[in-house]
């Protein structure tokens, strides 16, 4: 009795914290790193250098020549120029192979007749002209085919005209040129044209064979589309005049990297990736110039803090990757597997200069997934927490001179609330290159969103906020610093950060749970408690693994690990008074049903899959990112049909959950913690027969 007292007290201690958590005092406001350190960081960092650097490579889409696609692209000399000029440690270009690209040359689009007036100019706007447009000169009618679905363009009768629409260029270009014989496809369509009726969406067409030789994509903006439009449902003929010249260019994948470099070589890395390039037609301020122009600034910050003496020389090495978005930063990890083995964390930066109300957006931490359950989460949480608490005035400090507590702007830019957000797992960007299960590396993504111009001829320099680049590289080199100088000290106040944290989001887990139940049926009662038992479960596994990554910074480890069992035994002890508390939510929930309480059983099933204890072996990395792909591949056909991997919510997420010690249950369940859909058993056991046929699991 007396037992079960302290684990209640210890469940209504916790989740009152937990609760109380969402309301943070207005006074008080904590970094990792000591103030005197943060004083340094937030003074010296200059969002207004970083928004130059974004004017300076994305103020326009430049057009590149044969020369630039043979030589050095200017993006990748202004990084490294910058680099020389602050006195970058390390900085080089290291190149690899890539291919051919479309590049786009002359796009004319005119209307002839009844009227002559310019349409679209890719002088004008690049985005006007569809990626992969192919060489034309022609005269045709124009013809509307409203959303481009095949019927509506079977209707239409494309053949020998220009095809009008406001669907997806891409499909309609397949359905009206290569399979009717359309000459070109004109688009009007927008995902925004609400919000901004002059924005264009990077666009691409396919250039395979179809009816006709000349295939062509042009993008006119909503504004002057909705007349197009108008005139041509009126039934007016409108003849106009084409003209189109691209090339396929030979280029290299180039990667800039550079370093602030560790005191102790063993000691491990922090890397910080943002991609410099997404295709070489595309160039957009905040996608992702931003990114890269945030990390060349935190580079220079800390680099004159230490070169200064303003700061100490960290312990572990902070480097810096610049390059093209997976194509570049694949094959450079892929070439660095040793450099990966003493990587600790990854800190991308994809779409981080936006500001912010403009927007509508928030400033969102992407999280890692159970899979990388690390200790950079919950880092780089502090200094969200502190930029997004310290920089809003609340009614607690409407009298004294600091209504704003920690205020962080910058000179010509917003003064504005920080709106940030912590989410879990995203892919999408390079990080996923470090969180590979080849490489396994925990990386972590910030990333401003939604944007309104997204991969649009709007994401211009006037849609990023120097403010919000100063916050941003605050945030980003407190972080990597906290990690690069940390010591058995900081280890156990992580350690503690992450115990606190931990039960805030384990709190969440047993709401989300409560939830379940209460909208459970009679017929899906057992169901719904399984669910909701097994989030929690999985949510304490994967808050027990971060507390415990910490280990990766002690020297005293023997200590440090005594502290991580402490804080282990209260997450456990939250997580146990969630259980009990559930069952006995389930016990009432069953009484308004007018139905039995349920008592889990494990099905056969279940008992078989508890018994299969995957581990990897040294395949999956020998070959680093994506290297285990081609030992998965060569497993045969017959092999598949005879273990048929059905309804699996993540294959890559079960991967790195193979650890060796969790069962093939416990991937279930922590597969359903972090998805929309459960995944079936069943899948999740035949995709393990199948990775050990494939040599990279053993049980």
């Amino acid at each position: 009795m007396r037992a079960r007292s302290t684990v209640l007290a210890t469940f209504l201690l916790l989740f009152a914290g937990a609760g109380a958590g969402a309301q943070q005092t207005p006074w008080y406001q904590w970094t990792l790193l000591p103030s005197p350190v943060m004083d340094e960081i937030i003074g010296e960092s200059s969002g207004e250098t970083a928004w130059n650097s974004v004017v300076e490579l994305g103020g326009y889409v430049k057009a590149r020549s044969p020369e630039e696609y043979a030589t050095t692209f200017f993006e990748t000399r202004y990084v490294m120029d910058q680099l020389r000029q602050y006195g970058i440690p390390g900085a080089e270009v290291v190149r690899f192979p890539g291919g051919t690209t479309w590049n786009g040359v002359k796009g004319e689009l005119w209307e002839v007749s009844p009227t002559r007036q310019k349409l679209a100019s890719y002088q004008d706007l690049r985005a006007m002209l569809a990626s992969g447009s192919q060489n034309a000169d022609v005269t045709a009618e124009l013809v509307w085919v409203g959303m481009g679905t095949a019927a509506e363009v079977e209707r239409a009768g494309v053949d020998g005209k220009i095809a009008v629409t406001e669907g997806a260029i891409g499909a309609v270009h397949q359905a009206a040129c290569v399979e009717r014989g359309a000459l070109g496809v004109i688009s009007i369509g927008n995902s925004r044209p609400f919000f901004d009726p002059l924005q264009i969406p990077w666009s691409r067409v396919g250039a395979r064979g179809g009816q006709g030789e000349t295939r062509f994509g042009f993008f006119i903006p909503p504004r002057e589309g909705e007349v197009l439009k108008r005139r041509l449902l009126a039934g007016e003929t409108i003849r106009v005049h084409a003209q189109v010249e691209a090339t396929n260019e030979p280029f290299e994948n180039q990667n800039i990297v550079a370093h602030i470099p560790g005191t102790d070589p063993d000691a491990g890395e922090i890397i910080f990736s943002a991609h410099l390039f997404e295709g070489y037609v595309k160039q957009d301020a905040n996608d992702n110039f931003s990114g890269s122009a945030a990390i060349l600034e935190v580079a220079r910050t800390l680099h004159t803090l230490i070169e200064e003496g303003r700061i100490a020389p960290p312990r572990r090495t902070i480097r810096f990757l610049w390059g093209p978005e997976f194509v570049g930063t694949g094959p450079w990890v892929r070439a660095n597997t040793e450099l990966m083995e003493r990587t600790l964390a990854n800190i991308n930066m994809d779409m981080v200069g936006e500001w912010l109300s403009l927007n509508q957006a928030f400033m969102t931490l992407v999280r890692t997934s159970y899979g990388n359950a690390h200790f950079i989460n919950d880092v780089l949480e502090n200094y969200y927490r502190f930029v997004g608490e310290g920089n809003r005035e609340r009614i607690h400090n409407r009298r004294g001179f600091h209504r704003v507590p920690r205020r962080i702007v910058a000179p010509s830019g917003a003064d504005e609330p920080f709106y940030y957000s912590i989410e879990t797992h995203y892919g999408a960007s390079d990080h996923m290159v470090f969180n590979d299960w080849g490489v396994q590396v925990p990386g972590v993504m910030m990333i401003a969103w939604p944007d309104q111009w997204y991969h649009t001829s709007g994401d211009r320099p006037d849609k990023a906020d120097p403010t919000q680049l100063k916050r941003v590289v605050v945030i980003g080199a407190a972080a990597a610093y906290s990690i690069a100088t940390a010591d058995d000290h900081m280890a156990l106040r992580l350690a503690g950060e992450v115990t606190s944290n931990g039960g805030r989001r384990l709190a969440y887990q047993y709401m989300m749970a409560l939830e379940k139940l209460n909208h459970a049926t009679s017929g899906d009662l057992a169901e719904q408690y399984r669910w909701a038992r097994a989030h929690v479960e999985a949510s304490l596994d994967n808050e027990k693994e971060t507390v415990s990554s910490v280990l990766q910074l002690a020297d005293d480890r023997a200590r440090v690990q005594d502290y991580v069992a402490e804080m282990h035994s209260a997450l456990e002890a939250q997580a146990t008074a969630h259980l009990a508390a559930l069952g006995t939510h389930m016990r009432a929930v069953a009484t308004r049903l007018g139905v039995q309480p349920v008592s889990l059983e494990p099905t056969d099933l279940e008992r078989r899959a508890a018994g299969i204890v995957p581990r990897q072996t040294a395949l999956v990395k020998r070959d680093g990112y994506q290297g285990w792909r081609a030992h998965l591949n060569a497993v045969s056909p017959e092999l598949r049909e005879r273990y048929p991997v059905r309804n699996v919510a993540n294959t890559n997420e079960l991967q790195l959950l193979v650890d060796g010690r969790r069962s093939a249950v416990d991937i279930k369940k922590a597969l359903d913690a972090q998805n929309r859909t459960a995944s079936d058993l069943q899948g999740i056991i035949n995709h393990l027969e199948i990775l050990r046929a494939a040599g990279l699991v053993e049980f």
